[in-house]
């Protein structure tokens, strides 16, 4: 454990946004299963419902530093071609 005060404050800080990041992380993983369910049971209407639930949720996590825009732009990206392709 750190000694001085502004590296316990950074200590905690840590755990703090650790515990938020994997939390983010979780929602943005559960947004992406969902639509691969729904491709994956070849339901277009459902593929459709969850990909448009699943954007802001990976937007979301790139806005708040999760991963970089460029990575959830392809995501978002790539599932839509699937969802189209239904």
């Amino acid at each position: 454990m750190a000694n001085i005060r502004s590296a316990q404050k950074r200590a905690r800080q840590s755990i703090v946004r650790t515990q938020r990041n994997a939390a983010r992380r979780s929602r943005v993983r559960t947004a992406i299963r969902k639509v691969e369910e729904a491709l994956a049971s070849g339901d277009a209407k459902l593929a459709q419902d969850a990909l448009r639930a699943a954007q802001p949720e990976i937007v979301r996590g790139a806005k708040k530093g999760l991963y970089h825009m460029k990575r959830a732009s392809r995501k978002i990206s790539r599932l839509a071609t699937r969802v189209k392709s239904l």
